[in-house]
């Protein structure tokens, strides 16, 4: 090979190398990210019956659907058995449900990895240890678990201030304990190596108020789901 023709080859690949360093740091800017909120849900447990406001920090045109009816926040009757009679229609509920538009920058240094076929296993020990309850975890796993199964292996992490500061819960009288549940997930080799995830067990005092929801990082932009 000539000496011109080394040259041009040099800066090809050099021309290659910048537009996969500038790809990579596009996906790595963008690719943990959630486009769309689709269904976390809130539960209240007050020890005694109680008039409950309820509001999220979102903009008002963000959100996609609420159950019930969300306007500028909900008025709720709480029960100590998480009964909820919305003072908009005076129907009963068992938690709020909202889905809205989001734009939120996840990041991964630690989590489980786990096969599709132990998710199942896996939520009842974890979401347990976190603090849910059977009625809470179940709901949980029956939303999340056909999902996860479809996937040979799946990197999961419970989300911490990212998610709270992204979503900011406001709820008055403000409540004794209030417990976060947030996971993200993306489908995963069997050979992917990550740091164990450290979790806290959460501790019912008062009036407790619990959510959970979940987000799946996806391949590109549209394709990321956050829901719960």
């Amino acid at each position: 090979m000539g000496f011109d023709k080394l040259l041009k080859a040099c800066f090809v690949i050099s021309v290659l190398w910048m537009l996969f360093s500038v790809g990579r740091a596009f996906f790595l800017r963008f690719a943990l990210r959630a486009w769309f909120a689709d269904k976390p849900v809130i539960y209240l447990y007050p020890p005694e019956e109680m008039e409950v406001s309820v509001s999220l920090g979102i903009p008002a045109d963000n959100f996609i659907c609420t159950y019930p009816r969300y306007d500028d926040g909900w008025e709720v009757t709480a029960r100590p058995d998480g009964t909820l009679v919305n003072k908009a229609d005076g129907e009963e509920y068992s938690y709020l449900f909202w889905e809205a538009k989001m734009e939120v920058a996840w990041d991964m240094p630690d989590g489980f990895l786990v096969k599709g076929a132990d998710s199942e296993e896996f939520f009842r020990e974890k979401l347990r240890f976190l603090g849910l309850l059977p009625k809470e975890y179940n709901e949980f796993i029956v939303y999340w678990l056909p999902r996860l199964q479809k996937n040979e292996y799946n990197l999961i992490r419970f989300a911490g201030a990212e998610y709270e500061n992204a979503v900011p819960l406001e709820i008055s009288p403000p409540p004794d304990s209030i417990l976060r549940v947030f996971m993200i997930f993306r489908k995963a080799k069997s050979d992917e190596v990550i740091p164990q995830q450290e979790l806290t067990a959460f501790e019912r005092r008062g009036f407790a108020a619990v959510e959970w929801g979940g987000a799946e990082i996806g391949a590109s932009g549209a394709d990321y789901v956050f829901e719960g």
